[in-house]
């Protein structure tokens, strides 16, 4: 009875302590893991006040230039505090972050293709940044400030500003930017004040004639052609220093040329609290300065932390008495494993929450064995079904859900055969639908039993899988660890497979073009995973079985990250998976199986072999040709650059439907990419940007033809003198590196 007593009351004071402490937020891991990595990349500066290389609280320790709400960094203000090295890899975990600014120092590199996925300002003028602008600017969509002048940014600008549809203001002056301006300028629907002056463009700026501009300089560059009529239109206008020409029988041109551009393009990103969190959901106090308690508050703290422990040590002497009783009354070498009791309802089902769901040995408890350990419920966060290594160094995204085996029996009507979706080298999956109307792909992976590091291996797994957001990539919504089953639970896509749709005889041939927006798509997918995360993540298992296509044929790459399972299979899924992995030998690059810490480059090699199966049609490995021509890559390789080899090698249902120099210029990009040396081939971002423009000429080749204009963008491209495709490989310091 007394310890019955003594529980309650030191529930009582946990839970009002817990209460109490809430005022004082923590800032969530991956935020904290990002700004060391930034901290580390810049050198350590120690104008970087407050800053730590492992460990600290950066929303609680006032970290310079560091703002929160609640527990989430979202302004990251470092101007003119003379930092050097580069931005590092990591800054896509700031996941929340809304301002980055860095200008005014003295940083170098590339800009970031991982930028702050959320950022609506950024700021990295007067740096010396190198380079080109990445092709990930596109998907960070609510982006509305961005400044990267007076840096030394060079080349022709991809088609980087699809996605921008919010950017207000862009300053891109004072640099070292070439050839025409992308045709994605014309998709900036909502820009008012634009600066391109002191730059090298060419070509025409008839993209900018339908913009809602109000201040627009683009002096000092090549621009040539004709003034556009709309510009009689922008209040502010600067077009001095270029080579346009008078429109023939057109009135005057009564704007000056030579208008004195104003000091300062663009201002920097807010400064005070009220529009650093503007349209931003609130979920705690911004705090520039650490938090004070006053001696009251310093007293009551003090007093509740000496009850908790008071309670504590007797709670825990009278568990350590239960236990001990418990040893005696137990004869240890006839004790069967069991599950810890779970509390049951009146209809015998089970009553335990999430908290309880998984069942460990009562003897590992005793012996000193593998424990369970509590779960931890932060904010932002779904309560962890986890261990203890697992719960200490990460917490799973708040999207990722746990799911009961019950409801999963329920919603596969218990893993049914009508329900199978497919086999593959893990297990089975099946075709879940809840009762919301909500589908899932759920994925069975049979294991046997597991080891304490084997269980943190695979929950590291789903922590990092959950993390995946991307559009060309199955979402992570869920999983399931319970009563020894290990399930993942994924966005439905329909059951169809690039493989079945290239190989099956049952579906229309996919035209070129799909065919070329499917390898754009996996492409840039690979690319997210290559250079968001640190280290580099790669997939490992890339193959058309792992693509799957939506119902507008956008392919979704599944099964990221899970490779490194296999080995924890059992021997059945282990025999069928032997089975499938001989017939995607193909896929293998040379190095396959080979130790090293860096698989991306394999990834490459294996996307070089999916673009040969989308442009011949064949698979990559198949025993049913005659042996020499079994192995698609050793087959292919000797015809690629022999143009009437190559022609007769195109799959027969799109033969005809493309030119030959488009031909010629993918099979480029294969051999890039399936270079027998890894070092040879090139980063996934270098292979996005050639297929960009392989897909970009290709449409200039489309709308010339439907004009009627005599025009061949793989000689040169539209009104400039540059080509911007390099078709041989070069082995350099850059390619070795990365």
């Amino acid at each position: 009875m007394l310890q019955q007593r003594l529980l309650t009351y030191f529930s009582v004071v946990v839970y009002s302590t817990i209460l109490t402490s809430r005022v004082w937020a923590f800032t969530n891991l991956p935020d904290v893991i990002a700004l060391q990595g930034l901290y580390s990349a810049m050198n350590y500066p120690l104008e970087l006040k407050g800053w730590r290389k492992e460990g600290g609280d950066p929303c609680d320790e006032s970290w310079t230039g560091v703002s929160c709400s609640g527990s989430s960094v979202i302004y990251l203000k470092l101007h003119a505090l003379n930092l050097t090295g580069n931005l590092g890899g990591q800054l896509s975990n700031l996941i929340d972050l809304k301002q980055l600014d860095v200008s005014s120092n003295r940083l170098t590199g590339e800009i970031p293709h991982n930028l702050p996925p959320n950022a609506t300002h950024i700021n990295m003028a007067f740096n010396h940044f190198s380079q080109n602008l990445p092709h990930t600017l596109s998907y960070m969509g609510r982006l509305r400030h961005l400044n990267l002048s007076h840096n030394t940014l060079s080349g022709v600008i991809g088609n980087v500003f699809t996605g921008l549809q919010n950017l207000r203001e862009m300053d891109l002056s004072y640099n070292d930017f070439a050839g025409d301006l992308p045709s994605s300028f014309g998709s900036l629907t909502n820009i008012t004040r634009l600066f391109l002056q002191n730059n090298k463009f060419t070509g025409s700026v008839a993209y900018l004639s339908r913009l809602p501009l109000i201040d627009l300089n683009i002096q000092d560059n090549y621009f040539s052609g004709i003034i556009p009529k709309n510009f009689r239109n922008i209040p502010n206008l600067w077009i001095g220093g270029n080579r346009f020409r008078p429109e023939v029988n057109s009135p005057p041109w009564d704007f000056p040329l030579e208008k004195a551009p104003m000091v300062q393009n663009i201002s920097g990103p807010p400064t005070t609290k009220s529009n650093a969190i503007q349209n931003y959901p609130s979920r705690g106090v911004v705090r520039h300065e650490k938090k004070r308690l006053g001696p009251g508050g310093i007293v009551l703290l003090v007093g509740g932390l000496t009850l908790v422990v008071s309670f504590a040590a007797l709670f825990f002497v009278f568990s350590m008495k239960k236990v001990h009783d418990k040893k005696i009354n137990l004869k240890i070498g006839n004790m069967l494993p069991r599950s810890l009791p779970l509390g049951k309802a009146e209809d015998g089902s089970s009553t335990a929450t999430e908290e309880s769901s998984q069942s460990f040995p009562l003897s590992s408890l005793l012996m000193g064995g593998p424990r369970p350990i509590p779960l931890l419920n932060h904010t932002r966060t779904e309560k962890v079904s986890g261990r203890k290594g697992f719960s200490k160094r990460c917490r799973l995204p708040v999207r990722t859900k746990i799911y009961t085996l019950t409801e999963l029996q329920s919603t596969t009507n218990k893993f049914s055969q009508e329900n199978l979706l497919g086999e593959g080298s893990l297990g089975a999956v099946y075709r879940a639908e809840f009762p919301d109307g909500q589908v899932l792909a759920v994925k069975n992976i049979n294991m046997g039993e597991l080891s304490f590091t084997e269980e943190e291996q695979f929950l590291d797994v789903v922590w990092t899988a959950s993390r995946l957001r991307h559009r060309n990539i199955v979402t992570l919504l869920g999983y399931c660890v319970e009563h020894g089953q290990h399930i993942l639970g994924y966005e439905y896509v329909r059951n169809l497979s690039l493989d079945d749709a290239l190989h099956c005889e049952a579906y229309m041939p996919l035209s070129w073009t799909v065919r070329l927006q499917i390898a754009l798509g996996v492409a840039r997918a690979l690319d997210y995973l290559h250079t968001s995360f640190f280290p580099p993540f790669a997939h490992c298992n890339l193959k058309a079985a792992n693509i799957l296509l939506d119902e507008e044929l956008t392919p979704r790459i599944c099964d990221c990250g899970l490779s490194v399972l296999r080995p924890l299979v059992t021997n059945r899924v282990k025999t069928k998976a032997s089975e499938i992995v001989s017939g995607d030998r193909g896929y293998l690059a040379p190095e396959h199986g080979q130790p090293g810490f860096d698989n991306t480059r394999s990834d490459v090699y294996s996307f070089g072999v999916l673009l040969l199966e989308l442009v011949t049609g064949r698979k990559p490995f198949d025993n049913s040709k005659p042996r020499k021509e079994q192995l698609l890559v050793k087959w292919a390789s000797s015809r690629l650059h022999d143009n009437e080899s190559l022609e007769q090698m195109v799959d027969p249902g799109i033969k005809g439907t493309f030119s030959s120099k488009a031909l010629s210029r993918f099979v480029d990009i294969i051999s890039l990419c399936i270079q027998s040396v890894k070092e040879f081939r090139p980063p996934m971002s270098e292979i996005v940007e050639h297929l960009t423009n392989l897909q970009r000429k290709m449409e200039m080749v489309k709308r010339a033809t439907a004009d009627g204009t005599e025009v061949d963008p793989f000689e040169k491209s539209f009104r400039s003198t540059n080509t911007g495709f390099v078709s041989s490989p070069a082995y350099s310091q850059a390619s070795t590196s990365f």
